[in-house]
């Protein structure tokens, strides 16, 4: 049976387009067309993604085709616009960039399209009508999902302290002196504290829901020694009671495919391999813990990304990506 849609992917031979892959392969929906990389222009897409051997036969390919349904950019950031710029596909293809070049509102309009930032827990329905979307980043993500209940009730009246660590996929496949095994197994750093790229999306969000938002988010992301995965930490002031928190956030995700409230604590094995985010609450004295962890690759970043396609034609929400946890 023909598959109803074809797909392009540009910058094919990074994690979030091996991931891309892995998942359209079992999309009922949608086909891969070409997966464009000029440094492994007809290499085999197995022999990089070699979880792919036995899989896939298609090649890598220099060239494009500018029919395709939906185009899928894996770039480094600042490079989307680059590429575009460059290329030309036709006005009925969708796009959704998995860099950071469209996600604000300065940036989101480019050469006659504008980009929707691409959060279904936030705007569903602006995700549905969009033609152009701007996936969100792995800590943007986490950290929104763990503070729209309380934006959305204007409840955010104080700083937010964030504590958050990810795995070395983060970092990308570009080998760097905090990705080599022998600095990072054993170890744990932080990163860009206070200063994070993904902190103004993560404002600017903040304060679609509740405008008179004027704390502080601060924000120390860490370096793990795994491989995938973001924990983060968040905690704040709460004069309400816990039972008054999860009620707050049951509600807010009552209709959420892949965001849950726990009840139990969570960890990073139950999301792992998966497009879930799990979110438990605590409270101590006047302050909510609001733990959040998400898989970096999957809802943070390519998982996220079918989720967007799939709304935009009108799919199953959860097509292509009903995964189960690598628990053991």
């Amino acid at each position: 049976m023909k598959k109803s849609i074809q797909i392009g992917i540009i910058g094919g031979a990074g994690y979030t387009a091996g991931e891309l892959i892995r998942l359209l392969m079992h999309h009922n929906k949608a086909e891969i067309n070409f997966v464009f990389s000029t440094s492994n222009a007809g290499n085999k897409i197995s022999d990089v993604h070699q979880d792919l051997v036995g899989d896939l036969e298609l090649k890598f390919t220099d060239t494009i085709n500018p029919n395709v349904d939906v185009l899928f950019l894996c770039l480094g950031h600042g490079n989307s616009v680059k590429f575009l710029e460059n290329n030309t596909f036709s006005d009925d293809t969708k796009i959704i960039d998995l860099g950071n070049d469209f996600r604000l509102e300065k940036d989101k309009t480019f050469s006659g399209k504008t980009f929707v930032y691409g959060l279904p827990e936030l705007q569903k329905e602006a995700i549905k009508k969009a033609k152009y979307i701007a996936n969100p980043g792995c800590f943007a993500t986490t950290i929104q999902l763990a503070l729209l209940p309380l934006a959305k009730n204007g409840l955010l009246e104080d700083d937010v302290h964030i504590n958050a660590v990810t795995g070395a996929t983060g970092a990308g496949t570009s080998l760097s002196k905090t990705t080599h095994f022998t600095w990072r197994d054993n170890n744990f750093s932080y990163y860009k504290p206070f200063t994070h790229q993904h902190l103004g999306e993560i404002n600017q969000s903040v304060k679609q829901l509740q405008n008179d938002f004027s704390s502080e988010l601060i924000f120390m992301p860490n370096r793990g020694n795994f491989s995938r995965g973001i924990f983060a930490t968040l905690y704040t002031h709460f004069e309400g009671s816990l039972e008054e928190a999860k009620s707050l956030y049951k509600d807010y995700y009552k209709d959420a495919k892949f965001t849950f409230v726990s009840d139990n604590d969570v960890h990073l094995k139950q999301v792992v391999n998966t497009n879930k985010c799990l979110i438990h609450l605590h409270k101590h004295n006047n302050k909510l813990l609001i733990t959040s962890c998400t898989d970096n690759l999957l809802k943070g970043a390519s998982g996220q990304a079918i989720q967007n396609m799939n709304l935009m034609f009108g799919f199953d929400e959860t097509e292509g990506i009903q995964l189960k946890a690598n628990f053991f």
